[in-house]
């Protein structure tokens, strides 16, 4: 997208909860999360792979707690990290209770499953009185009976009405700071579900396609299925459901939301496929450049074109672009800015690239400070 194009993307209007000190919903950024899959009560390995995901971009963990002991190695991993972290629980409200008491900043719930109304209450009053969200959380995969039954197998209808019960019983509670996801493996069905969700409530949605697969398939089918929300701006928070490292789902929950043009962080880079015409390897130096670079969190588009048919059009169009040539050009905000040889390629490109982030990091702090 030119850098002068408005986004078309309009996002709706939803309630603002907080999540620790990460707003959700109305004016607030698209909140990216990712979850654990160490065993909780490796207090040490499930603190290493928080801080893994934090430095890569994730505003929000997630941690399932699905016993007491889990609960005590929480309030450890509480203690040792400062992202805002979100604990899973299902059935069992004490686990909730101990949570909240051992700092934890949402609690991803379903009311519906906790049991009789004391204890859902006493839920509700522990959050209430510690200012900690619930997310609820309703899955194609765990409906219930009931509506199995009613519906034969999970549709849109059904994951709704799934979530009203719930909303329900928060209502009557008078509870008003959850945030909710419906999720399905199937994207029509996730979908439509949310799209039905969306108008009939005002709170924060939480997106995802669950159980979406591998890293390649489960990138595909995600993109997909929450690229349709999020252009229609449905979405204030999302995570990437990943059979792979929990890394992972940051690095392609940034690169949904930077395609969209809803966040930014880090080098957008546009590149070719590459074909008979490059004058270096363009595959082999990306491969290189993109692991080389990944820390660096300045906002910029950098360009990496084999030839010169489509090199300079795109190049100038940058912050940084390369076009390959005889020699290769360097633009740097669309002027020749320098000739590189494909020998050590990626050394003067990476170079080229920290010189020309510092200096726009640079820029910007003196435009902020220019109009104070």
């Amino acid at each position: 997208m030119n850098k002068n194009m408005e986004n078309p993307i309009k996002r709706r209007k939803t309630r603002k909860i907080w999540v620790g000190d990460v707003p959700v919903g109305g004016d607030a950024p698209i909140a990216i999360q990712t979850m654990t899959n160490t065993e909780t009560t490796d207090v040490d390995a499930t603190v290493g792979q928080i801080l893994r995901a934090q430095q890569a971009g994730a505003d929000i963990v997630r941690v399932s707690v699905p016993s007491m002991d889990a609960a005590d190695a929480f309030g450890e991993i509480r203690k040792q990290v400062n992202i805002p972290l979100v604990a899973d629980i299902h059935f069992d409200y004490r686990i909730a209770l101990k949570v909240a008491e051992k700092g934890v900043d949402c609690l991803r719930i379903n009311p519906g499953n906790i049991g009789r109304d004391d204890r859902v209450r006493a839920v509700v009053d522990a959050a209430r009185d510690k200012n900690i969200p619930i997310r609820i959380g309703v899955n194609a995969g765990s409906l219930e009976k009931e509506l199995q039954k009613k519906y034969g197998e999970p549709t849109p209808d059904a994951l709704v009405e799934s979530a009203m019960r719930h909303i329900d019983i928060l209502d009557r509670l008078d509870f008003q700071d959850f945030k909710l996801s419906l999720k399905a493996s199937d994207i029509f069905m996730t979908v439509a579900a949310y799209k039905k969700i969306s108008q009939q409530i005002d709170q924060p949605l939480h997106l995802g396609i669950t159980e979406a697969g591998g890293l390649r398939g489960g990138t595909v089918k995600s993109s997909i299925g929450l690229g349709l929300l999020l252009w229609e701006g449905i979405g204030d928070t999302i995570r990437v459901s990943l059979a792979a490292d929990p890394i992972e789902e940051v690095k392609v929950g940034w690169d949904m939301l930077k395609s969209l043009k809803l966040r930014t962080r880090g080098i957008n880079f546009i590149a070719c496929p590459s074909c008979s015409r490059q004058n270096f390897d363009v595959i082999k130096t990306m491969n290189e450049l993109e692991m080389r670079v990944e820390d660096i969190r300045t906002d910029m588009d950098v360009a990496v074109i084999g030839c010169v048919v489509n090199g300079p059009g795109e190049a100038k169009e940058v912050d940084l672009g390369l076009t390959g040539g005889q020699p290769n050009l360097v633009f740097i905000d669309g002027k020749p800015a320098g000739k590189l040889t494909n020998d050590g390629l990626v050394d003067d490109l990476e170079r080229m690239i920290r010189e020309r982030a510092a200096a726009l990091d640079e820029e910007r702090k003196d435009l902020i400070t220019s109009t104070k």
